[in-house]
């Protein structure tokens, strides 16, 4: 099974804050994320990646 990472551990890893990724999950979550009960958040390392890879862009006019 692939390691859960909580808020803080993928923020460091996508070298943002806390509060981008709860912005992000409260907005519509382009990010994936698991909640367990009521209130723990976690991601996937592998989600985490491929929201990365899917941020690459060659021209900063590209949408």
């Amino acid at each position: 099974m692939e390691q859960l990472l909580t808020t803080a551990e993928a923020a460091k890893h996508l070298t943002v804050s806390k509060a981008f990724l709860e912005r992000d999950r409260w907005a519509g979550a382009r990010i994936p994320f698991i909640k367990i009960g009521s209130r723990a958040v976690r991601y996937r390392m592998s989600d985490l990646n491929e929201f990365l890879n899917q941020q690459v862009r060659t021209s900063t006019s590209q949408r």
